[in-house]
């Protein structure tokens, strides 16, 4: 069981801020064209917000026009979990930190080659680091 794992809710409110922990730990989302990445065109990694983990390389993140960051994939299939998401009436694939268990966004199969899928991320559930 990793560090992560082992943390209560009320561990992860002292170490996130309400918003973060609204989208990463309730599911939330953040609202469209609002964060601090969708227009990120800078060369680096994107991490979890919640525990670091690598999930995203900027080589596959891609402008959707949706207004929230997407990628055609992540740095590696094991850094996510898929899950089936049918809330608010709709059929949807959720994605998670497979780390810490935190909401990122959601998959979708309206993606660029090669991978045809969109991983469409809240900024707020990820943190950037730059390449240097």
């Amino acid at each position: 069981m990793s560090l992560c794992e082992k943390k209560s809710e009320e561990d992860w409110k002292k170490i996130l801020t309400p918003q973060q922990y609204y989208v990463l730990r309730e599911k939330g989302t953040e609202p469209a064209f609002t964060g601090k990445y969708y227009q990120n065109e800078k060369k680096g990694i994107y991490l979890c917000a919640a525990c670091g983990q690598e999930l995203f390389d900027s080589k596959t993140k891609f402008d959707s026009g949706t207004g929230w960051p997407s990628f055609w994939a992540p740095v590696s299939e094991d850094k996510v979990i898929r899950k089936p998401d049918n809330s608010y009436s709709m059929q949807r694939t959720e994605v998670l930190c497979s780390r810490c268990g935190s909401h990122l966004g959601h998959i979708f199969d309206d993606g660029p080659a090669p991978t045809g899928e969109r991983f469409c991320m809240n900024s707020i559930s990820l943190e950037f680091r730059e390449e240097s």
